[in-house]
C-alpha cells in the first residue's frame, strides 16, 4: 500500500512559480514510476508528467513541456514538480500518483494510487 499527500499549491501570478511536492509512505516508492495529474472544472483529468522508478525516464505533456520540471529524491520518498512560467490555464487541482510498475505511464488507468490533491490557481 502507497499513501500520497500532496503540498505546495496556491495562488500565483501569471508568470510566477510554484514547487509541488508530494510525500509518500511505503518500502516501494523507489520501485514505483510517480506521475503530476491534474483535472480543472468541467474537464477530464489530464496527465502532467510523469518519471521512472530511476529517474531515467521522464516524460511532460506539450502544454507544459519547458515550463515545468518533474524530479524525485528516493531517500525522501518524494517526488516534485517544478512550475514556471505560470499560466492561467494552469489552473486545476493538481494529484500525485504512483504506479506499482517502475516504468512510466501517461494514462490515468496506468497508475494505482492518488493523492488527495492540491489545489493550483493562478491568476491573470
Amino acid at each position: 500500500q502507497v499513501q500520497l499527500v500532496e503540498s505546495g499549491g496556491g495562488l500565483e501570478e501569471s508568470g510566477g512559480s510554484l514547487r509541488l511536492s508530494c510525500a509518500a509512505s511505503g518500502r516501494t516508492f523507489s520501485s514505483n514510476a510517480m506521475a503530476w495529474f491534474r483535472q480543472a472544472p468541467g474537464k477530464e483529468r489530464e496527465f502532467v508528467a510523469g518519471i521512472s522508478w530511476n529517474g531515467g525516464r521522464i516524460n511532460y505533456a506539450d502544454s507544459v513541456n519547458g515550463r515545468f520540471t518533474i524530479s524525485r529524491d528516493n531517500a525522501k520518498n518524494t517526488v516534485y514538480l517544478q512550475m514556471n512560467s505560470l499560466k492561467p490555464e494552469d489552473t486545476a487541482v493538481y494529484y500525485c500518483a504512483a504506479r506499482i510498475s517502475g516504468l512510466l505511464g501517461v494514462r490515468a488507468n496506468d497508475y494505482n494510487y492518488w493523492g488527495q490533491g492540491t489545489q493550483v490557481t493562478v491568476s491573470s
